[in-house]
Parts: structure tokens; sequence; C-alpha cells
């Protein structure tokens, strides 16, 4: 009951602050951009080990990737590139928060954890590419469990709690079981023959040309049987003509 309550009022709330953005006519690729803003300042907390505060930007940067999509239907300004431009800038800004981790580890000649930093940052890429790979291929590819919600609040809880070595090895774990529960998956898929249709493209002067040669083999044949008295109609005019 508590939890409903909760749910509702963020809902009333996240709707509220979409419906003021709308009105205020700012560009959903904006607010996709800003949020890649917002975590370059949380990286660079990471990077001097502010981890609490790092966790809170996070999560104002999160508010915003919330938002975008929202205000785009709410102004009437969906888009397919703002769908690439925002799944684009994702994979920026899970780079560049890892990259200040990264950073930290590294001042501090903690090498065994930056190494962790380096298999989680390769995991959070590859989750992502093998899917747009497999769905190249095969119709959908939604195996596993890490997507990128999953690890930004993984991430975000690690840095409030001051916890991130945790955090770091389930991110570095994890989203690399996903990525090979992926490959599986399209191997499977691809063994049975579950195909994305490919439909073929025809050349816009192949399409122009087409009608014009049919039309003209059209009229050859056309003639060739009106001289023959094969036509109706035609015959006749011919052989007016003829007499």
């Amino acid at each position: 009951m508590v939890t409903r309550k909760i749910g509702e009022a963020l809902r009333w709330v996240l709707y509220k602050i979409v419906h003021l953005l709308a009105a205020t006519g700012v560009q959903p690729n904006f607010l996709t951009f800003f949020g890649l803003v917002i975590n370059i300042v949380a990286a660079i907390f990471f990077a001097r080990g502010r981890f609490p505060a790092a966790g809170g930007v996070m999560i104002l940067a999160g508010l915003f990737d919330m938002v975008d999509g929202r205000v785009a239907r709410a102004q009437g300004r969906v888009t397919k590139f703002g769908a690439f431009f925002d799944s684009v800038i994702d994979r920026y800004s899970d780079l560049v928060l890892y990259l200040g981790l990264l950073i930290h580890y590294a001042n501090m000649s903690r090498n065994r954890y930056a190494v962790l930093v380096g298999v989680a940052m390769a995991g959070s890429v590859m989750v992502s590419y093998t899917r747009a790979r497999a769905e190249s291929l095969i119709p959908e590819c939604k195996a596993g469990f890490w997507e990128r919600p999953e690890r930004i609040v993984l991430l975000i809880i690690g840095a409030l709690a001051n916890r991130i070595a945790p955090a770091l090895w389930l991110l570095a774990i994890g989203p690399n079981i996903t990525v090979i529960h992926r490959i599986i998956y399209t191997w499977k898929e691809a063994k049975a023959g579950h195909f994305v249709e490919v439909v073929p493209v025809t050349a816009p002067e192949e399409s122009a040309a087409k009608p014009q040669e049919s039309s003209e083999q059209d009229n050859q044949a056309r003639a060739a049987a009106a001289s023959k008295g094969l036509v109706p109609g035609v015959a006749g005019v011919a052989g007016e003509r003829s007499r």
C-alpha cells in the first residue's frame, strides 16, 4: 500500500516536470545532451573519490534521461533520430562515469580495481552492442538481466552508500554474463532459422525504368497484333486505312 502510494506520487511529480518542460518548447535532444553534461560532473566526483556526491548527481542525470522521451511525446517531436541520439548519448554517459572511477583508482595505484572498472566498462558497452547486432539477424534479443537501468541503479546505490567496490564486482561480472547469454540465445535463434526478413530495396532508377520498358514492349506487341488483325477494333482501322 505504502509502495503504491509512493509510486503514484513519483509519477505525479514526473508528469508535472514533463509537462512543464514541454510547455517551454525545449528540444528533447537538448535534454538528452544535458544529461550527459551532468554525468560528466558525476564522473569528476568519482575521479576525486567523492562517491556519495557522484551518486546524487547521477540521480539528477537520471531524471533527464527519464523525461527526454516523455517530453518528445508530449510535444509531438518523436523521431527515429531522437531514439538513435538518445542511445548514443547513453553509451557516452556510461563510459564517462567509468572513466571517472578509472582515474580515481589509477591515481591511488589500486590496479586491481582499475582492471575491474575496465571489465565493467567493457560489459556495459557489449550488452548494448550484442543486442544491436543480434537484432540485425533475429527479430528480438532481450535475453539477460543487466540492462542499462539496472546497471545505473546499482552504481548509484554503491556510490550513495560509499561502497563502490561491491557494486563494481557485480557490474564487472553481471553484464558480461548477459553478453554470453545473448550470444547463446542468438545462436539458438539463428540455428532455428528465426531470421529478420530482409525486404529488397529497388533503386529509384530501376523502378522508374521498368514501367517505361514494359510500356514500350506493350506498344510493340499491340502494333504486331494489329498488323495481323489480332486486336479487335485496331484491325478494322488498319483495314480501312489500307483500303
